[in-house]
């Protein structure tokens, strides 16, 4: 039975009602649909709007219909039209008249807005859980990586060498600012709009503070247009979900990286590996490329979310029933590929000496070369060109800056001496990095406590 059938002489052309259907899609928030029914319920009782006695028949059959659905004993009609009005149909077969009041003083407008809120809080609460984790395990690895030392790069050539910790509390850093983006946002997303009806609001004595504080909203909408049109939040949260996907396809694209021959930093786990079905050798990194490939999912649910909220006029408008489809292929993209990351570093071999050797005369360590002249009262430009120099002619002779000999660097410049040749040891460089953030030991467990804070 459709809920808005009076006017209509027709039926419905059944090609337009498997067009116009979003049971497929809606059908993921049939709990928050019924916690927001028996909330709405509850105030209207509460209020006189309706009986208290058919109030009470509302929830009790909500509450059955919940029970039913979980267990599998009801299964939706794939031919309705949505969720509320598959729910309230059959609220309507359970409990008979009762059920034709609970739609009183709400339209679906508000409706599917609340419920989208409602759904979208408590996997927000899951997704920040499940940073969390992959949170700890960065931290963990780091922890146990203070002095395993391997090339930095800028421009992916060798710059100055780093503290594998240090590489990877960077990706922490960035997934605290993830997981700061989502908390904030969740302000914004637990405004309620229930009580705002279709758009303008009405005349009914509704307790939006009632029903507020039962489902648990931060506070209620403050525009009735605005709450059945406002979108902001599910683009919001699929703008910080494409910031998600973009840092772990970082660090997915330099465990594909490190893990070729070629580099060899890191071996993946069987667990996280595939073969190839004719070169026995193989061994693919496929969970990190698909997590990398996945991020054009999250992008494009962002920009389909912008482009179908572009030209809308106020109030609601059918475009927005694309909503939940864009969220929910967003939301369940991050939350597996969080997920993922976090088992492909349980899995990780570190391969140290591998790190270590690939440092060899690869010139990172002349930036503090440099700097020891100017220690010694050389200006940094003059500086500069004097190791660049030196490393010309190591370039040539098929050597290191570390294998150049006292006398060598002094023929370079006579304020060269033998505390200048101890400066060249690579791990010497990265343990010299000790200002507030560097790579040394010692600033980076400075780090490692500041992050064990955001924890909690």
């Amino acid at each position: 039975m459709k809920l808005w059938g009076g006017r209509f002489e027709k039926e419905t052309d059944q090609k337009v009602e498997e067009f116009s259907s979003s049971l497929l899609t809606d059908s993921k928030m049939w709990i928050s649909d019924i916690k927001a029914s028996i909330a709405h319920a509850r105030m209207l009782g509460y209020q006189n709007i309706i009986s208290i006695q058919d109030s009470e028949k509302i929830i009790q059959g909500l509450l059955e219909i919940a029970e039913e659905i979980k267990s599998g004993q009801y299964v939706f009609n794939p031919k309705a039209e949505d969720l509320h009005s598959e729910v309230e149909n059959y609220l309507a077969r359970k409990i008979g008249d009762p059920a034709k009041r609970l739609h009183t003083g709400r339209s679906r407008n508000d409706q599917v807005a609340t419920d989208t809120r409602l759904h979208l809080a408590e996997e927000v609460k899951f997704l920040i859980e499940d940073i969390q984790i992959l949170k700890k395990e960065l931290l963990l690895q780091a922890e146990k990586n203070t002095e395993t030392i391997l090339p930095g790069m800028t421009h992916f050539q060798h710059a100055q060498p780093v503290s594998l910790a240090h590489h990877l509390l960077a990706y922490f850093w960035m997934l605290e600012r993830d997981r700061e983006r989502l908390q904030d946002s969740y302000k914004r997303i637990s405004s309620m709009p229930l009580g705002s009806a279709a758009l303008a609001g009405t005349g009914f004595p509704l307790d939006r503070e009632q029903t507020r504080v039962e489902l648990g909203f931060e506070k209620v909408t403050e525009n009735s247009l605005d709450a059945v049109s406002d979108r902001d939040f599910v683009i919001e949260f699929l703008s910080n979900a494409s910031l998600i996907m973009m840092h772990l396809s970082r660090l997915s694209e330099e465990l594909i990286i490190w893990s070729t021959p070629e580099f060899g930093y890191v071996e993946l786990g069987d667990e996280v590996t595939t073969g190839s079905s004719i070169m026995p050798q193989k061994k693919n990194p496929d969970v990190a490329e698909l997590i990398r490939g996945r991020v054009g999912r999250v992008y494009g649910a962002l920009f389909g979310s912008l482009t179908m909220m572009k030209g809308l006029p106020l109030a609601y408008n059918r475009d927005m029933q694309e909503d939940k489809i864009h969220l929910f292929e967003g939301l369940e993209t991050v939350k597996s590929c969080v997920k993922m990351t976090d088992l492909m570093l349980k899995k990780a071999t570190w391969k140290k000496e591998k790190m270590l050797n690939s440092l060899k005369n690869d010139f990172s360590n002349a930036t503090d070369l440099a700097d020891d002249l100017v220690e010694k009262g050389i200006y940094f430009r003059e500086a500069h060109a004097v190791v660049g120099q030196l490393v010309q002619f190591c370039i040539k002779q098929g050597m290191g800056l570390e294998d150049l000999t006292v006398d060598q660097l002094k023929k370079s410049h006579s304020l060269f001496d033998e505390k200048s040749k101890a400066k060249l040891d690579h791990c010497a460089v990265m343990k010299a990095r000790n200002s507030e953030g560097g790579t040394s030991p010692t600033a980076v467990k400075v780090q490692i406590q500041k992050a064990k804070a955001t924890l909690g």
